[in-house]
């Protein structure tokens, strides 16, 4: 694994795709269900998984909750959930593509900060491109327009949210292994939101709703797991462009399922960032 950074960028672009679909879920239950309820009953299914998979494992679960960074650890927990609760709220408010669309500065903050945060500087050809990907973005967001409304500041919030929850993991991942990262996603994400979830409990009705929520647990917990393993061994700032893939994979998503339309600017926005990706790929395969 450390020594084949292709696989690791597959591996983002699969964790994008997961979170994708996961997104087009979440929104479909929360049109109908309190948000809180369907965040809650996602993060019981992650920490019965992650408990039962971690039991599993050599040395069991007292070898997997063993941390040598514990209050890191939990933060992530805590930063990643309410994160997510942020942005399931949005796909409500805003719709899935014009989420994403402020969503999507979330890796360039995380390319912004791996340097000062975890030391890893990125050149000046791929400062050029999270440059370009911030072009990007503003085509997509047209300042002084729609998308700059006080809805807006939603997904902002949950992408700096989400941006943070990366570094941790990437910074976590020099102590602790993926499978004790795992476990403290799941666990303290589980506790937090069970504190406040059962006031805002909202009954799931019918079949076909339970085996979307089913769908949804899945999703999620595979969905954090592929990102976790893309973290364990590489720079934030190498793999972070190739998680604009998931703009690509939502969009299509909400077009097709939601009836989402989006404009000229998101298309030739979402290409702008695509080029700049594919780009840091090309130039990182020179270098090697």
């Amino acid at each position: 694994m450390n020594n084949n950074p292709r696989l690791r960028i597959m591996l983002m672009i699969l964790a994008t795709m997961v979170f994708a679909i996961q997104d087009g879920v979440s929104r479909h239950l929360a049109a109908h269900y309190n948000v809180i309820t369907v965040v809650m009953l996602r993060y019981w299914f992650f920490a019965l998984f992650v408990i039962a998979l971690s039991a599993q494992q050599k040395g069991g679960l007292r070898r997997v909750v063993r941390s040598r960074a514990p209050v890191l650890q939990v933060l992530r927990g805590l930063i990643l959930v309410v994160e997510i609760g942020l942005t399931v709220v949005a796909f409500v408010v805003l719709g899935l593509i014009e989420t994403h669309a402020v969503f999507a500065v979330y890796p360039l903050l995380v390319a912004a900060l791996a340097g000062p945060v975890l030391g890893e500087y990125v050149g000046w050809r791929r400062g050029l491109a999270i440059v370009a990907g911030l072009v990007g973005v503003l085509v997509i967001l047209q300042p002084g327009v729609k998308v700059f409304s006080i809805e807006a500041l939603v997904p902002l919030l949950a992408a700096l949210l989400f941006a943070l929850y990366g570094l941790l993991t990437r910074r976590v991942a020099r102590v602790d292994s993926a499978s004790t990262s795992f476990f403290y996603t799941g666990v303290v994400g589980a506790v937090a939101i069970t504190l406040v979830g059962p006031f805002f409990w909202t009954p799931m009705v019918g079949w076909a709703d339970w085996g979307w929520m089913g769908f949804l647990c899945v999703m999620g917990a595979l969905g954090h797991y592929l990102l976790i393993k893309a973290y364990e061994a590489a720079e934030a700032g190498t793999i972070q462009p190739f998680a604009y893939f998931q703009l690509v994979f939502v969009t299509l998503i909400a077009l097709l399922l939601f009836g989402e339309r989006p404009d000229k600017a998101t298309v030739i926005g979402a290409a702008i960032i695509l080029t700049a990706g594919l780009y840091t790929l090309i130039r990182q395969a020179r270098m090697r």
